[in-house]
């Protein structure tokens, strides 16, 4: 690991770099394997590249992304720029108005199964420079360095947390998921962000037989369907067999519901905010009764969060979440009985007080009062 104790080693630093680099002699360090948790279970391991290995792969991607960005699919919203989970997850809610049926897909482990000698070919199809192909190959071959100081070499996958390994993923998916669609099934619309992919089809029989084909198709490209997570999905269609009516995508659940138009009523999607973020938001403010400051403190502290969930979760509109704020609000009544010392009354009618006084101290007050 390369650690720059003061500034004046920098240039040091960024001048061998650039030397390897232009001289084709430098070779990345093992990545480091750091363990996070998945909001619905589970573990999810992350490589951490060195400081040095991060600036190179940034001077590759930025060099490759010129080449591969103008290729990539119109459905595609992962890591790219200009591009982001709300027109994700915008586009598949409108395309349900026009196709009853949906296939919520999952690549079993994708970023820790892509084969790299087909992933090589991608990136070979896209770009001719020799120094690209070179680094990028010794990218995936790079070891991992476990938890427990072990060695481990690494014969698949590109390791998620590295600069370049979105790009690479892209690139991968593109070939075989993307392109392959445009080709053969040009009508059926999807989205796709990074592994999390969804398509739509317009009857039962229609999804039965594209997630057949997407099977087959990503059996050939060395990945697999994880049967567990996928599956079809009944929006507003009419079927004997019983499918699940809503799936997650990008935090939010998409689902059908009932609205009243001019001509009655009928069934309509729109997108929400899922019971596993709810669960993932709630659990930032695990603990926060024991918290011993001011509530000015503990409002600047909260609201960094509280902001952050607003300006994700209600960028379409905002009443789907006035549950989540409820919750909030008596993790905050519970702060104010262990604070102050107060029976319950007593709480709410002081916690009432402070919102009277400054309706702006928490950002959610301005959605649900407490």
């Amino acid at each position: 690991m390369v650690h720059f104790e003061r500034n004046s080693q920098l240039p040091k630093h960024l001048y061998r770099l650039w030397n390897r680099l232009s001289s084709g002699s430098y070779f990345p360090q093992a990545v480091k394997e750091v363990a996070i948790k998945k909001k619905g279970g589970g573990v999810r391991k992350l490589g951490i590249p060195t400081i040095l290995d991060r600036i190179a792969q940034e001077v590759v991607k930025v060099h490759l992304e010129r080449m591969v960005e103008p290729q990539f699919h119109n459905s595609s919203f992962g890591y790219r720029p200009g591009r982001n989970c709300h027109q994700a997850v915008e586009q598949a809610t409108v395309n349900i108005f026009t196709n009853n049926w949906a296939i919520d897909l999952d690549i079993k482990s994708f970023f820790d199964t892509i084969d790299h000698g087909l992933l090589m070919k991608a990136v070979r199809h896209y770009c001719k420079d020799r120094w690209v192909l070179l680094y990028v190959d010794r990218w995936l071959k790079a070891g991992i360095v476990q938890a427990d100081g072990c060695y481990v070499d690494r014969l698949s996958g590109t390791p998620q947390g590295g600069v370049i390994s979105p790009l690479l993923a892209n690139i991968f998916l593109h070939v075989s998921f993307d392109q392959w669609m445009a080709i053969h099934y040009p009508s059926k619309r999807f989205e796709r962000y990074a592994d999390d992919i969804v398509i739509h089809c317009r009857t039962e029989w229609q999804a039965i037989y594209m997630l057949r084909k997407i099977t087959q198709r990503l059996a050939i490209c060395k990945l697999s369907v994880n049967k567990e997570k996928t599956k079809i999905v009944n929006l507003r269609g009419s079927s004997e067999k019983r499918y699940s009516r809503s799936f997650d995508f990008l935090g939010f659940t998409i689902e059908p519901h009932w609205m009243r138009v001019k001509t009655g009523c009928r069934l309509m999607p729109r997108s929400v905010i899922s019971k596993k973020s709810v669960s993932s938001v709630l659990e930032k403010f695990k603990g926060v009764h024991r918290i011993r400051k001011s509530i000015e403190e503990l409002a600047r502290e909260l609201n960094p969060i509280i902001r952050g969930v607003m300006n994700y979760y209600g960028k379409f509109w905002t009443y789907h979440t006035t549950d989540l704020w409820n919750q909030v609000n008596k993790r905050l009544l519970k702060w104010v009985k262990w604070e102050k010392g107060l029976y319950k009354l007593a709480a709410v009618r002081w916690l009432k007080m402070k919102c009277h006084e400054k309706p702006n101290l928490f950002a959610h007050w301005k959605l649900v009062y407490p």
